[in-house]
């Protein structure tokens, strides 16, 4: 697990410049670096040693010195892929699986990545060719981010590596903050910084001769219609996850595993090999905000050790800065930050955690996934009566029983999910910017998606909506960030490809059935696991912000921020100080609203304000 930067093309002091874009990410890989430049390419690479550590050094190449490596990840079957090359004639020379990429690249050539099963963002430079091929892994585990300037590619697993590229102009994409006020996270292909841009999941790269070309490889489409009965389902599901578990074990140094009181991390906690597990909660009067216990209980069931820590409110709000720095994109996920403790914590203890992430994703876990079942006493109606229904209930007061029931169930599925945050409306964030931009509605991002589901039901499109948009774009982008922040690898069983054969095609009754999300996993885990954590409600990581912000520190804090140069220049500042006082006074909740503007704004004082790093 490490850091790659890099860049092909003419741009001269390459070792200068390549310097600069590796020390900006040490923290990724402090173990040790390394360099390979030519007259076409730079590679720079910071190492965080997990799989040989003795000889499993980058940037690597293969015999010949031809093809070059720099790899941020883990391939899991990599001990299959080196018999098989092996047999075929390939020399190796260390333990590690980085190699096996290179070799697997003399063999399949780009179609290299349909071999591999693992987390992945890496660059081989084709010395023959002069050609660049870049990859990120299946999912989007993995960060990757490039940019063209002045005729170089330049890339990186952050994008704190690319601002170092000397004649990159640093500025804020518009759009890519109007889209983020509905989603929460940077939603488009371009980041927050114009002419930048994340290399989508299941892509490639390539560029040779000024050209680049980017290539889809995988999509995660869904397709539930296994007619396995519960029994032999379940019995699938059982095995492959075993399988994938085990084989996120591979690693030469201690694995450690995060534990909420949530069933997603407590199953792959009773399934791995390792006996540490890290929590974290938060300090409040009334204990709503802190679950540890729950933890600490299923750790002492499985017969595990749990290491945990307490939030306060005054380490939350001080951490915010390095946070974003650490994020390069703002995220306004308050669990973000819980996931920076809990990783501060196991990074005292292990070099690598395994994480509970995906599985909501692949097997239906997130409670709004059962709104289509709810909608279905209502939805028989005609469209037009349901509009006008709607039409009526909008004059109601806010917060009236059976209010907000009555406007969504006028709303087709497209019309009304964009995905688990839902922030502000296309005509709301158009009334809090004052700058006019071209940023489409979310309906209209997310229509192309839409339409590859069309003949699904509704939860089946919610689910590929997730997984093509909030998984990548906010639940692995704070993983990924918030772990290496501490100089920590994070894997995640679930985000497996041969655990997505079986759950792509999961029918939709068996993922939700009665008042249960996650039917058939819940049925898996419930082998393992205490009843009190199986059939525990999905909670994801509570974090006291509502509360906070109607308390003089949280509240001091964000009105400062609302009322400064920033917020002036992007906002309508008059809306905006009103969402906080109206949250303050009790008149509605605008914690999720306000924690998305005032994230922007912190986000946007470390990286245009104070210039240096946090």
């Amino acid at each position: 697990m490490c850091g790659i930067a890099g860049f092909a093309g003419k741009q001269g002091n390459k070792e200068e410049i390549l310097e600069k874009m590796m020390d900006v990410i040490k923290h990724r890989g402090p173990d040790s670096e390394g360099k390979y430049t030519t007259d076409d390419v730079a590679f720079g690479f910071r190492r965080l040693s997990i799989i040989d550590l003795e000889s499993g050094s980058q940037p690597m190449f293969n015999e010949d010195g031809q093809i070059a490596l720099i790899f941020n990840g883990e391939i899991y079957n990599s001990p299959e892929l080196r018999e098989r090359f092996q047999a075929k004639g390939h020399v190796f020379a260390n333990r590690s699986d980085s190699e096996t990429l290179i070799h697997g690249y003399e063999e399949y050539g780009e179609k290299l990545v349909h071999e591999l099963r693992g987390m992945f963002g890496f660059a081989i430079w084709d010395n023959r060719k002069k050609r660049l091929f870049l990859a990120r892994d299946f999912f989007g585990i993995k960060p990757v981010y490039y940019a063209v300037i002045n005729g170089n590619l330049v890339f990186g697993s952050e994008i704190k590596s690319i601002l170092e590229f000397p004649g990159y102009k640093k500025e804020v994409n518009m759009e890519a903050l109007e889209q983020y006020l509905s989603f929460q996270y940077s939603a488009l292909p371009e980041t927050f910084f114009k002419g930048i841009y994340r290399l989508l999941p299941g892509h490639y790269l390539t560029w040779s001769n000024g050209e680049l070309n980017t290539t889809q490889y995988f999509d995660p489409t869904l397709e539930p219609v296994s007619k396995d009965k519960q029994e032999t389902l379940v019995k699938k599901l059982d095995e492959v996850l075993e399988d994938s578990v085990q084989k996120h074990m591979l690693a030469d140094v201690e694995v450690g595993a995060f534990l909420s009181s949530g069933v997603d991390s407590s199953y792959i906690a009773a399934k791995y090999s390792g006996k540490k597990t890290f929590t974290v909660g938060f300090f409040d009067k009334d204990n709503q905000y802190n679950e540890t216990h729950y933890a600490e209980e299923c750790a002492k069931y499985l017969g595990l050790e749990n290491c945990s820590h307490t939030i306060t409110e005054d380490e939350y709000w001080g951490e915010m800065p390095k946070i974003m720095w650490h994020m390069d994109e703002p995220l306004a996920d308050p669990a973000a930050i819980a996931l920076y403790f809990v990783a501060r914590e196991a990074a005292k203890h292990v070099k690598v955690v395994t994480s509970g992430e995906g599985a909501d994703e692949f097997f239906g876990g997130y409670t709004i996934y059962r709104e289509p079942l709810s909608l279905r006493w209502i939805n028989w109606l005609p469209a037009s009566w349901r509009r006008s229904m709607a039409h009526l209930a909008e004059k109601l007061p806010e917060g009236m029983k059976g209010r907000s029931y009555i406007i969504r169930a006028s709303k087709t599925v497209q019309e009304r999910f964009i995905g688990n945050a839902n922030i502000f409306t296309a005509e709301e964030r158009k009334k809090l910017l004052k700058e006019k931009t071209k940023a489409v509605t979310p309906q209209q991002l997310l229509a192309p998606q839409y339409k590859k589901m069309q003949q699904y039901d509704d939860t089946t499109k919610m689910q590929y909506i997730d997984l093509t948009n909030w998984l990548p774009g906010d639940i692995l982008l704070k993983a990924d960030k918030m772990s290496m922040a501490h100089s920590l690898e994070l894997r995640v069983p679930f985000l497996d490809k041969e655990v997505f054969k079986t759950a792509r095609s999961i029918r939709t009754n068996m993922k939700l059935k009665d008042k249960t999300t996650k039917f058939a996993f819940r049925r898996v885990a419930e082998k393992y696991l205490p009843e009190f954590t199986t059939n525990k409600k999905k909670l994801g990581f509570p974090v006291p912000i509502r509360v906070w912000l109607k308390e003089d520190t949280g509240y001091g804090k964000v009105k400062e921020a609302f009322t400064g140069a920033a917020a002036n220049k992007f906002f309508h500042t008059e809306p905006i100080l009103q969402l906080l006082d109206d949250h303050k006074n009790g008149v509605r909740d605008n914690s999720r609203k306000i924690w998305t503007i005032y994230t922007f704004l912190v986000w946007y004082k470390v990286f245009f304000e104070d210039v240096k790093s946090a």
